[in-house]
Parts: structure tokens; C-alpha cells; sequence
């Protein structure tokens, strides 16, 4: 993801396509009947996640998940919740005290949790994949396409209509919907061969509410996109909020002892203060070489005039449209 971030860099592309990668919920270590508790897994949360959502807040994109209700069905989670079908009574979530009318919320908003427990609550969230299977097992409950059509159609209405999740309310969702053809040569069991939209004739298996009248379907965000994988990238807002400035960073393949010369280089030129990288300062956390020679490099790129060379530190440094502050650490 890094490369593929710098080789776009290097074609002035990085402010119209964002780079980053889907993730089932099986990154969770709590359940999502009570999102609030939602936490990455033990492990997997400082090795993985941790760099990967400080790659995306400064490059600007969104924290992509997989989002199945259908696989979250359980006593406590029952069919007419995760459908939609609760109305206004709802599962209160007993340790935030929010009000749930639906499992995608929930399932959202564990996601939100964990990102918020570790100091990333300002990423986007975007949902790569939902979807409901039109078929399946006999003893697969929730399985149907009368089913899949209601779940698909309040999907879209819900994350495009603007009224967010209980953590984040106001807000729409980039959503796509998984998936538009079924899967016939997919292993196991058989709901997982048959989530498509349409017949390989072209003939929709059910209304899943994308080829109808708007009316009908609802308020719908123009974001929401049919697809097989992936959605398209979210638009993008950096360079309208940079005003065509420039920020130097490291390459990603930047070796340490580089970086830590690029420091000592940086902060050691008559003029610039460095306290922002030091203990207690505003951009000493996160506490690595990478944060911490990003911040230096910029600070003497801009210091000079901002020119490609006061970026070059021997082919380390790289010049990016993507505005790398985050909270109070500020890259003037």
C-alpha cells in the first residue's frame, strides 16, 4: 500500500485515488452485540492495525470493512434486527446507552469503537462488502430472496439517507453491495454461491432496489455502487483543503538509519525547532522514526521555500498533495 501510495505520488495522482484494503469483522475481538466494547484483536491491533490506520490518516483514506449482519445472526441478534425490522424499540447498548435499530449499525459502530479506542476515531469508514444470500442450506436461517431484496434495499436507503450510525450520526456511508453475480464455483455451504443480484443471463434475481425508480428505493447517496469487489475510491477532498500546497515525507522503503540521519539533519539547521518530535510535544506520538522524519523532513521543506529538492535527502523524501497533520500535530 505504501509503494502503490508513492508511485502515485510520483504521477501527482495520490489526490484522486486512495490506496487501502478491505477487512472482515473478523478483525474484532468483541462481539458486536454491544459496539461500544468493540476492540481490534489483541496482537493484531498494534502490528497491523495500528500502522495501517496511521498509513490512512495521512494519505487521507478511508478504513474499508466487510459488513455481513447474515453472519452475525444469533439469539441476540435475531433476523428482524438485522433486517431492519425493529423499529423504535431497538437493543440498547448497555454501556454506551445508544439505542440500536438495526445489526449494521451495531456492526459499524464496534468498528468505530475500536478505532476510537486507539486514537483514530477521525478515519473514514467505508463498507467494501454487504450483502444477503437469496439462497442456501435448509437449515441456514434468514436465507431467501424475499429476504436479501428487504435487507439490500434498506441497506442503501439507510447509509445513503444521511442519518449515520449512533456514533456517527449525520453522516452517509460509501457502500457497495456484494455481489452482482452469484459465485457458483465458491465452497462452502451453499448461501455462500448465491449472493448475486442478477442470473449470468442478465436477469435480476430479485428488486435489490438498484434498478428501480428512486422514488421507490428511497434517499440514496450518490456513492452507492453495485460491485463485485471493491468500491471505487472515495472522492477525494485534499486538494480543495491543501490549496495546492505540498507536504515532504519519507518514502516508505526509507531505511531507519536514513530516517534518523534525515532527523539529525533537519533539526539540527539554524531556524528550525523540532519540539513538536520531542517528549511531550504535539507530534511526538505516535513514537517512530517514520512519524518523526516526516514531521523534520517537512518542517525543513517548507522552512526552505518548498522547492522538489529540499525533498530529495538522497532519495528518501517524497512530495505529497496529502496533508499528513493529524488531531494536534499540525505539518505547516
Amino acid at each position: 500500500m505504501q509503494n502503490l501510495h508513492t508511485a502515485l505520488v510520483a504521477l501527482a495522482l495520490d489526490g484522486q485515488i486512495k490506496v487501502s484494503t478491505a477487512h472482515s469483522l473478523g478483525v474484532l475481538a468483541a462481539p458486536t452485540t454491544q459496539p461500544s466494547a468493540g476492540r481490534f484483536r489483541e496482537m493484531y491491533d498494534a502490528a497491523v492495525v495500528k500502522p495501517l490506520l496511521s498509513f490512512l490518516r495521512a494519505t487521507g483514506a478511508p478504513f474499508m470493512v466487510n459488513a455481513y449482519p447474515f453472519y452475525g445472526l444469533t439469539d441476540d441478534t435475531p433476523l428482524d434486527f438485522a433486517l431492519f425490522r425493529v423499529g423504535a424499540t431497538g437493543v440498547m447498548d448497555a454501556g454506551s446507552g445508544l439505542l440500536y435499530t438495526n445489526a449494521l449499525d451495531a456492526q459499524l459502530d464496534s468498528v468505530h469503537s475500536a478505532m476510537d479506542r486507539m486514537g483514530f476515531g477521525d478515519v473514514d469508514v467505508v463498507v467494501a462488502e454487504t450483502g444477503w444470500p437469496w439462497a442456501g442450506e435448509g437449515w441456514e436461517v434468514g436465507v431467501g430472496a424475499d429476504h436479501a431484496g428487504d435487507y439490500n434495499r434498506n441497506a442503501i436507503r439507510h447509509l445513503g439517507s444521511g442519518v449515520g450510525t449512533p456514533l456517527r450520526p449525520n453522516r452517509t456511508f460509501e457502500v457497495s453491495i456484494f455481489s452482482l453475480f452469484d459465485e457458483d464455483l465458491k465452497p462452502g455451504p451453499l448461501s455462500q454461491r448465491h449472493f448475486g443480484l442478477f442470473h449470468a443471463d442478465m436477469t435480476p434475481v430479485y428488486d435489490a432496489g438498484i434498478v428501480t425508480a428512486p422514488e421507490y428505493v428511497g434517499p440514496v447517496s450518490s456513492k452507492i455502487t453495485p460491485a463485485v469487489a471493491a468500491p471505487a475510491p472515495a472522492p477525494d477532498t485534499t486538494a480543495a483543503d491543501s490549496g495546492g500546497r505540498r507536504w515532504c515525507v519519507p518514502t516508505p522503503a526509507a531505511d531507519a538509519a536514513v530516517l534518523q540521519e534525515n532527523i539529525d539533519f533537519a533539526c539540527g539547521q539554524g531556524g528550525i525547532d523540532c519540539g513538536a518530535i520531542r517528549p511531550g510535544g504535539s507530534c511526538y506520538e505516535p513514537d517512530t522514526l517514520q512519524a518523526h522524519a516526516a514531521y523534520a523532513m517537512n518542517l525543513y521543506f517548507r522552512s526552505n521555500g518548498g522547492h522538489a529538492f529540499d525533498c530529495e535527502f538522497g532519495h528518501t523524501g517524497v512530495v505529497t498533495a496529502a496533508d499528513p497533520s493529524f488531531g494536534g500535530c499540525n505539518f505547516t
